[in-house]
């Protein structure tokens, strides 16, 4: 049905879980939405597998060492198939004011809020994670 949402959840059930690896199907939006959490530091890291199929995305998830929580303590998928969410430049969404991003999808690639409002551009809004 929705590949983002599939992923999405994925995600928030081995969290919940307190799984340290979680495998997802690849596909090039999931790749991107990997990267971009890999780069804001979300995730503690990730690689992309090759198969005869569509491929696979491990992504080692990040806990604190001390109190054993999660970095993303929410994810939430905004846009969907069925209602297609869009922004432009100045109504971006700010995610708990600032603290959060938004991940959108561009004509400039798959990026977060923020260098969305730096690039003045707006897209659809994929997820708020924070």
């Amino acid at each position: 049905m929705d590949p983002i949402a599939d992923y999405l959840t994925r995600l928030r059930n081995a969290i919940k879980a307190n799984h340290r690896i979680v495998e997802v199907p690849a596909s090039n939006i999931k790749k991107e939405i990997t990267k971009v959490l890999f780069d804001k530091g979300y995730i503690q890291n990730y690689k992309f597998e090759e198969d005869d199929k569509q491929g696979k995305i491990k992504i080692a998830l990040k806990y604190n060492p001390l109190t054993k929580q999660s970095a993303i303590v929410k994810i939430e998928r905004i846009s969907s198939p069925g209602l297609r969410k869009y922004s432009k430049s100045a109504t971006l969404p700010r995610v708990l004011n600032g603290l959060g991003i938004a991940i959108l999808s561009t004509s400039k690639g798959v990026i977060t809020d923020k260098e969305a409002r730096e690039l003045n551009i707006g897209g659809e809004v994929l997820c708020y994670i924070y």
